[in-house]
């Protein structure tokens, strides 16, 4: 009873309750893959409950946000020459806006596993913010399709393509920009896109003979009540940090050994589960206890998961359990506070898209367009498979008892027939 007092205090402080059709953040009103949503469908093809489907032009990984009647997401030109934010009606599926947000004259290169248009959008009242990584970031009028105001001097060498995803704070948009010559966070003023601070990583870490791809990171920050106060929490290259959101005031750290974070951290029952990146296959996870100053990497680190720990999909904790899908497959079920495993199984494809938790369910979705809804406990039960015609990079969304979902090519609304 106390873990989850504890989590509805934490949470309730720190992200407002919200309609239940606004999915503000690409893991959810939470930023933590939870939706309260108990009326979702269990079942859907391409003939069964869906309500329409929408093709989406271009390329793009970005998981759609929604407010109100529209449906945001960001897609690109492949070569990555134009780059556009799409609104669609939430109800109809048609496409209201399709602004070429950005014209870039010279592209970086990216891996030919990403696209131009991978970092997710956020969204607030009336306002929704797009960001392409160095390419740029702007400020959208959700009512008028008028962009209010754009940033393209916020610059980095992605190496690979961009990733990390904007997010909201107060009046700030926060915003990471770790390449292989500059790693830094900078907040913004949401209003007119002016800096109000920058935190740069640190110098004495990221020495000369740690190059290239291991200064690199594709983070997206959450913010934790801790102690009272609230916390931002971003992991990038070789550390995790904890900082004052207001100020950018670095607070504590954890150094580990790798690079190139994906998966977004999660937290609950005073731990913080922190993937430490680097390279498929050797990425681990990471239980840090809340409450440190300064350097904790020695005295706070509660236990470590070494193999197959996903580096791409973020886990969702339900109750005082931690479940996770492996870029492989494995899909894991672990106590939160021990990181003892409960169970494994292994499944079909290959995994990017994050967990998605409701009442008595969690979505996983892989990259050949199958959904698998598990109930969660301690014993592996399938309540249902289902199939869609591409496969899912971005994580799902949900709106009312429907879920959003993007493939490679489409944008879908399922819900179960009324």
């Amino acid at each position: 009873m106390r873990f989850c007092v504890f989590v509805f205090a934490a949470v309730f402080c720190v992200h407002p309750a919200l309609a239940q059709g606004e999915w503000p953040d690409w893991r959810g009103p939470k930023t933590d893959g939870h939706s309260d949503a108990a009326g979702l469908p269990l079942k859907w093809s391409e003939t069964e409950n869906v309500v329409w489907k929408t093709a989406i032009h271009d390329f793009g990984f970005s998981t759609p946000v929604i407010w109100g009647k529209l449906i945001w997401l960001t897609t690109s030109k492949e070569d990555g020459t134009a780059l556009y934010a799409v609104g669609v009606d939430c109800e109809s599926g048609k496409v209201i806006y399709d602004i070429e947000v950005f014209h870039v004259e010279s592209p970086q290169r990216i891996n030919p596993n990403n696209t131009h248009a991978t970092p997710s959008p956020c969204i607030e009242e009336g306002r929704v913010y797009v960001h392409f990584g160095t390419s740029g970031t702007a400020c959208i009028d959700t009512a008028s399709g008028e962009v209010l105001w754009r940033r393209t001097d916020l610059n980095c060498d992605h190496m690979q393509g961009p990733a990390s995803s904007p997010v909201i704070f107060e009046d700030l948009l926060i915003i990471h920009l770790e390449g292989k010559d500059k790693q830094f966070i900078v907040a913004l003023n949401k209003t007119t896109g002016e800096t109000v601070w920058t935190y740069n990583r640190p110098a004495d870490l990221y020495t000369p003979d740690i190059q290239g791809v291991y200064l690199k990171s594709y983070q997206t920050p959450v913010f934790v009540e801790i102690n009272g106060q609230v916390q931002m929490i971003s992991n990038g290259a070789l550390l995790v940090t904890g900082h004052n959101p207001r100020t950018g005031e670095e607070l504590w750290r954890v150094r580990y050994r790798d690079d190139s974070t994906i998966s977004r951290i999660v937290w609950g029952n005073g731990l913080l589960f922190v993937n430490t990146g680097g390279s498929p296959g050797a990425t681990q996870l990471w239980a840090i206890r809340e409450g440190g100053v300064g350097d904790v990497t020695d005295t706070h680190v509660v236990w470590k998961m070494t193999e197959d720990t996903p580096h791409q999909s973020s886990p969702v904790l339900v109750g005082d359990l931690l479940y996770m899908v492996s870029d492989l497959g494995v899909l894991i079920c672990m106590e939160a506070a021990t990181g003892n495993r409960v169970w494994s199984q292994q499944m079909d494809g290959k995994f990017g898209a994050s967990l998605l938790a409701v009442p008595d369910r969690i979505y996983v979705s892989n990259m050949k367009g199958t959904t698998t809804v598990i109930a969660p406990g301690r014993e592996y039960r399938e309540l249902a498979v289902n199939q869609l015609d591409d496969g899912f990079w971005a994580s799902p969304a949900v709106t009312g008892n429907a879920l959003v979902l993007r493939t490679k090519t489409h944008l879908y609304r399922i819900e179960e027939a009324k």
